[in-house]
Protein backbone atom coordinates (compact mmCIF):
# COMPACT_ATOMS: atom_id res chain seq x y z
CA UNK A 1 0.00 0.00 0.00
CA UNK A 2 1.74 3.15 -1.00
CA UNK A 3 1.68 5.99 1.77
CA UNK A 4 -0.77 8.10 -0.13
CA UNK A 5 -3.63 5.25 -0.11
CA UNK A 6 -2.66 4.19 3.70
CA UNK A 7 -3.40 7.99 4.92
CA UNK A 8 -6.40 7.98 2.81
CA UNK A 9 -7.84 4.99 4.65
CA UNK A 10 -6.24 6.21 7.93
CA UNK A 11 -8.20 9.48 7.57
CA UNK A 12 -11.25 7.71 6.88
CA UNK A 13 -11.49 4.92 9.40
CA UNK A 14 -9.84 7.13 11.97
CA UNK A 15 -11.56 10.59 11.43
CA UNK A 16 -8.18 12.41 11.85
CA UNK A 17 -7.86 16.54 11.82
CA UNK A 18 -6.50 17.69 8.99
CA UNK A 19 -3.02 18.57 11.07
CA UNK A 20 -3.03 15.36 11.89
CA UNK A 21 -3.06 13.94 8.12
CA UNK A 22 -0.38 16.55 7.24
CA UNK A 23 1.97 15.75 9.97
CA UNK A 24 1.69 11.99 9.35
CA UNK A 25 2.42 12.91 5.76
CA UNK A 26 5.51 14.34 6.61
CA UNK A 27 6.31 11.85 8.89
CA UNK A 28 5.50 8.76 6.50
CA UNK A 29 7.83 10.84 3.64
CA UNK A 30 11.08 11.10 6.19
CA UNK A 31 10.55 7.51 7.84
CA UNK A 32 8.30 5.25 5.69
CA UNK A 33 8.53 2.26 8.19
CA UNK A 34 6.31 4.41 10.65
CA UNK A 35 3.40 2.58 8.37
CA UNK A 36 3.56 -0.37 10.32
CA UNK A 37 3.54 1.18 13.25
CA UNK A 38 0.83 3.32 12.63
CA UNK A 39 -1.70 0.96 11.38
CA UNK A 40 -1.05 -1.38 14.73
CA UNK A 41 -1.41 2.04 16.86
CA UNK A 42 -5.02 2.64 14.70
CA UNK A 43 -6.32 -0.62 16.11
CA UNK A 44 -5.76 0.45 19.65
CA UNK A 45 -9.08 0.97 21.81
CA UNK A 46 -7.91 4.49 22.90
CA UNK A 47 -7.51 5.66 19.51
CA UNK A 48 -11.02 5.25 18.62
CA UNK A 49 -12.68 8.01 16.89
CA UNK A 50 -14.86 9.16 19.55
CA UNK A 51 -11.84 10.15 21.21
CA UNK A 52 -10.56 12.64 18.46
CA UNK A 53 -9.95 15.76 17.82
CA UNK A 54 -12.66 16.38 15.58
CA UNK A 55 -15.00 14.75 17.88
CA UNK A 56 -13.94 17.63 20.58
CA UNK A 57 -15.91 20.76 21.37
CA UNK A 58 -14.92 24.28 21.96
CA UNK A 59 -15.63 26.21 24.95
CA UNK A 60 -15.03 29.26 26.03
CA UNK A 61 -11.68 29.27 27.58
CA UNK A 62 -8.83 31.81 29.12
CA UNK A 63 -6.55 30.20 26.84
CA UNK A 64 -8.18 31.69 23.61
CA UNK A 65 -6.09 33.19 21.26
CA UNK A 66 -2.93 32.28 23.19
CA UNK A 67 -0.14 32.15 21.24
CA UNK A 68 2.32 29.04 22.67
CA UNK A 69 5.00 27.86 21.50
CA UNK A 70 5.68 23.48 21.38
CA UNK A 71 9.09 22.66 20.92
CA UNK A 72 9.47 18.95 21.55
CA UNK A 73 9.50 15.05 19.99
CA UNK A 74 7.11 12.35 19.71
CA UNK A 75 4.92 13.01 22.69
CA UNK A 76 4.48 16.37 21.69
CA UNK A 77 4.29 15.00 17.79
CA UNK A 78 1.05 12.48 19.29
CA UNK A 79 3.07 9.49 17.53
CA UNK A 80 1.27 7.06 19.54
CA UNK A 81 -2.17 9.45 18.70
CA UNK A 82 -1.69 9.07 14.87
CA UNK A 83 -0.79 12.44 15.02
CA UNK A 84 -2.90 14.11 17.34
CA UNK A 85 -1.48 15.13 20.82
CA UNK A 86 -2.57 17.52 23.57
CA UNK A 87 -1.03 20.62 21.80
CA UNK A 88 -4.04 19.91 18.99
CA UNK A 89 -6.68 19.45 21.44
CA UNK A 90 -5.76 22.52 23.21
CA UNK A 91 -5.96 24.28 19.90
CA UNK A 92 -9.50 22.65 19.28
CA UNK A 93 -11.02 22.86 22.81
CA UNK A 94 -9.89 25.91 24.19
CA UNK A 95 -8.96 27.98 20.65
CA UNK A 96 -4.87 27.94 21.56
CA UNK A 97 -3.06 29.30 18.44
CA UNK A 98 -0.45 26.81 19.17
CA UNK A 99 3.08 26.45 17.25
CA UNK A 100 3.20 22.63 17.54
CA UNK A 101 7.24 22.20 16.28
CA UNK A 102 7.55 18.47 16.96
CA UNK A 103 9.38 16.02 15.07
CA UNK A 104 9.65 12.60 15.84
CA UNK A 105 12.93 11.03 17.68
CA UNK A 106 14.92 14.07 17.92
CA UNK A 107 16.95 14.72 21.19
CA UNK A 108 17.00 18.09 23.39
CA UNK A 109 20.98 17.59 22.33
CA UNK A 110 22.69 19.46 19.45
CA UNK A 111 23.87 16.40 18.00
CA UNK A 112 20.64 14.27 16.88
CA UNK A 113 22.18 11.63 14.38
CA UNK A 114 18.96 10.44 13.59
CA UNK A 115 17.09 13.17 12.53
CA UNK A 116 20.43 15.45 11.39
CA UNK A 117 19.44 19.26 11.85
CA UNK A 118 16.00 18.39 13.78
CA UNK A 119 17.94 18.77 17.01
CA UNK A 120 15.34 20.70 19.75
CA UNK A 121 18.27 23.43 19.43
CA UNK A 122 18.66 23.55 15.66
CA UNK A 123 14.58 24.03 15.79
CA UNK A 124 14.83 26.23 18.58
CA UNK A 125 17.17 28.57 16.70
CA UNK A 126 15.09 28.70 13.69
CA UNK A 127 11.60 29.84 15.93
CA UNK A 128 13.51 32.71 16.99
CA UNK A 129 13.17 34.81 13.83
CA UNK A 130 9.39 34.34 14.23
CA UNK A 131 7.05 36.60 15.92
CA UNK A 132 7.40 36.26 19.86
CA UNK A 133 5.15 33.92 21.49
CA UNK A 134 2.92 34.68 24.84
CA UNK A 135 4.67 31.53 25.94
CA UNK A 136 7.33 28.60 24.99
CA UNK A 137 6.63 24.86 26.12
CA UNK A 138 9.30 22.83 25.83
CA UNK A 139 9.42 19.19 26.32
CA UNK A 140 11.65 16.99 28.36
CA UNK A 141 12.42 14.63 25.51
CA UNK A 142 12.83 10.85 26.20
CA UNK A 143 15.63 9.82 23.44
CA UNK A 144 18.10 11.64 25.03
CA UNK A 145 18.25 8.68 27.20
CA UNK A 146 18.97 6.44 24.11
CA UNK A 147 20.50 8.79 21.35
CA UNK A 148 22.62 11.82 21.63
CA UNK A 149 25.46 12.46 23.84
CA UNK A 150 23.13 10.96 26.58
CA UNK A 151 25.51 13.50 28.51
CA UNK A 152 23.28 14.99 31.72
CA UNK A 153 25.98 17.84 31.47
CA UNK A 154 26.46 20.30 34.62
CA UNK A 155 24.58 23.52 35.49
CA UNK A 156 26.68 26.90 33.96
CA UNK A 157 26.64 30.38 34.05
CA UNK A 158 28.08 30.66 30.46
CA UNK A 159 29.19 29.26 27.87
CA UNK A 160 26.24 26.43 27.12
CA UNK A 161 27.02 23.18 25.85
CA UNK A 162 24.67 22.13 24.05
CA UNK A 163 26.12 19.07 23.03
CA UNK A 164 24.58 18.03 26.44
CA UNK A 165 21.28 18.04 28.14
CA UNK A 166 21.34 20.64 30.19
CA UNK A 167 23.20 22.97 28.22
CA UNK A 168 21.13 22.78 25.50
CA UNK A 169 18.27 23.29 27.68
CA UNK A 170 19.70 26.17 29.46
CA UNK A 171 20.64 27.88 25.90
CA UNK A 172 17.09 27.78 25.11
CA UNK A 173 15.97 29.40 28.45
CA UNK A 174 17.92 32.15 28.85
CA UNK A 175 18.08 32.73 24.79
CA UNK A 176 13.79 32.62 25.15
CA UNK A 177 13.80 34.75 28.07
CA UNK A 178 16.21 37.45 26.50
CA UNK A 179 14.49 37.61 22.71
CA UNK A 180 10.92 36.43 24.00
CA UNK A 181 10.42 37.92 27.73
CA UNK A 182 7.57 35.09 27.70
CA UNK A 183 6.95 32.26 30.25
CA UNK A 184 8.26 29.11 29.83
CA UNK A 185 7.63 25.26 31.38
CA UNK A 186 8.81 22.73 30.72
CA UNK A 187 7.06 19.51 30.86
CA UNK A 188 8.30 15.74 31.57
CA UNK A 189 6.76 12.68 30.44
CA UNK A 190 4.94 10.17 32.82
CA UNK A 191 7.16 7.60 35.15
CA UNK A 192 9.35 5.11 32.98
CA UNK A 193 12.56 2.87 34.30
CA UNK A 194 14.94 4.95 33.11
CA UNK A 195 17.69 6.26 35.58
CA UNK A 196 19.30 9.27 32.99
CA UNK A 197 15.29 10.17 32.69
CA UNK A 198 14.85 10.56 35.96
CA UNK A 199 18.30 12.91 36.56
CA UNK A 200 16.71 15.08 33.92
CA UNK A 201 13.49 15.27 35.60
CA UNK A 202 15.26 16.55 38.57
CA UNK A 203 17.74 18.60 36.92
CA UNK A 204 14.66 20.52 35.31
CA UNK A 205 13.56 21.49 38.45
CA UNK A 206 16.85 22.94 39.28
CA UNK A 207 16.90 24.96 36.20
CA UNK A 208 13.14 26.11 36.95
CA UNK A 209 14.61 27.72 40.44
CA UNK A 210 17.43 29.60 38.62
CA UNK A 211 15.24 30.78 36.27
CA UNK A 212 12.36 30.94 37.49
CA UNK A 213 10.02 29.05 35.25
CA UNK A 214 7.63 26.33 35.68
CA UNK A 215 8.03 22.70 34.76
CA UNK A 216 4.64 20.35 35.00
CA UNK A 217 6.51 17.30 36.17
CA UNK A 218 4.27 14.10 35.09
CA UNK A 219 7.05 12.17 35.73
CA UNK A 220 6.31 11.99 39.76
CA UNK A 221 2.56 12.87 39.49
CA UNK A 222 0.57 9.45 40.54
CA UNK A 223 -2.22 10.07 38.38
CA UNK A 224 0.23 8.98 35.63
CA UNK A 225 2.06 6.03 36.77
CA UNK A 226 0.49 2.43 36.29
CA UNK A 227 -2.19 4.15 33.74
CA UNK A 228 -5.22 1.94 32.39
CA UNK A 229 -3.85 0.50 29.08
CA UNK A 230 -6.30 2.90 26.95
CA UNK A 231 -4.54 6.38 27.60
CA UNK A 232 -1.01 4.41 26.69
CA UNK A 233 0.06 3.20 22.93
CA UNK A 234 3.30 2.33 24.53
CA UNK A 235 5.32 3.32 27.70
CA UNK A 236 6.07 6.38 26.40
CA UNK A 237 3.60 7.49 24.01
CA UNK A 238 0.12 7.86 24.90
CA UNK A 239 -3.02 7.42 23.02
CA UNK A 240 -6.08 9.74 21.72
CA UNK A 241 -8.10 9.10 25.24
CA UNK A 242 -4.80 9.47 27.01
CA UNK A 243 -4.33 13.11 25.71
CA UNK A 244 -8.16 14.14 26.00
CA UNK A 245 -9.05 12.66 28.95
CA UNK A 246 -5.77 12.80 31.03
CA UNK A 247 -3.39 15.05 29.84
CA UNK A 248 -5.82 17.79 28.38
CA UNK A 249 -7.20 18.63 31.43
CA UNK A 250 -3.33 18.90 33.63
CA UNK A 251 -2.23 21.67 30.74
CA UNK A 252 -5.57 23.71 30.92
CA UNK A 253 -5.19 24.00 34.30
CA UNK A 254 -1.70 24.79 34.40
CA UNK A 255 -1.45 27.11 31.28
CA UNK A 256 -4.20 29.12 32.59
CA UNK A 257 -2.21 29.64 36.08
CA UNK A 258 0.55 30.75 33.90
CA UNK A 259 -1.18 32.90 31.97
CA UNK A 260 -3.39 34.35 34.01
Amino acid sequence: MSNETFLISMSQNNDLSKVAVAELRQDLSEHPLHQRLYTQMAGLPGNNRKYGVKQTDTVASPLLKKKILFLGSSVTFGFGALGESFVDYLWKHDGVEAIKDAENGTTLVDQDAFNPGDSYVARFKENLDEEAPEMFVLQLSTNDTKRGSKNLGEISDENFDTQTITGAMEYMILTAQEKWHCPIMIYTNPYFDNQLYAQMVERSHELAEKYNIEVLDLYNNPDFKDQNSIYMADPIHPTRAGYKEKWLPIFEKKLIEILK
